[in-house]
């Protein structure tokens, strides 16, 4: 008998652009993407109120499409300690939300992803949008960015799933 497939929702968070994908890793070794988008706060509003908006509809996604895993990128430290801080409170509604629900989150830094996706820990973007389109089989472009980036923190965790289970 066949098992269901593990839902995973991965997580590119972000104050102006949160990134999400949904896909189900089969036993099989299949990845296949259910929904992906992104959540888009307006800039004029104040962070708490964005961040309450990113919440709500993470909630509303979890609700509908009921991931068993939760996977986001670690955060990234960058030069602009102003960026890296409101990706750090994005960070945290994901991981409020996938706690209240009790949601195991995996935690993935971009290195770990791009290896994953590309094989190349210091690989491009475009690089990673191209691998994800062609492991997903997603003919369009994937836009913004952050839908792909976070479709890849999903395959990253998905291609972890599989290499725990062969050397287990």
């Amino acid at each position: 008998m066949a098992k269901q497939p593990l839902r995973i929702l991965g997580v590119d968070p972000g104050v102006a652009i949160t990134g999400f994908g949904i896909v189900d890793w089969e036993e099989c070794e299949r990845v296949r993407v259910i929904h992906c988008g992104f959540i888009g706060t307006p800039p004029q509003e104040k962070v708490p109120e964005r961040l309450a908006q990113i919440f709500q509809e993470l909630n509303t996604l979890v609700e509908t499409y009921r991931p068993e895993e939760v996977a986001v990128e670690e955060l990234f430290f960058n030069k602009n300690s102003k960026t890296a801080i409101s990706v750090g409170e994005a960070r945290g509604v994901v991981l409020l939300c996938a706690a209240l629900r009790g949601i195991p989150v995996y935690e993935y830094t971009p290195l770990q992803v791009k290896q994953s996706i590309v094989g190349y820990g210091r690989a491009t973007k475009n690089q990673v949008i191209y691998m994800v389109r062609q492991l997903l089989q997603i003919a369009e472009e994937i836009t913004p960015d952050d839908v792909a980036d976070a479709l890849a923190v999903a395959l990253c965790h998905a291609f972890q799933l599989r290499m725990r289970r062969e050397y287990v």
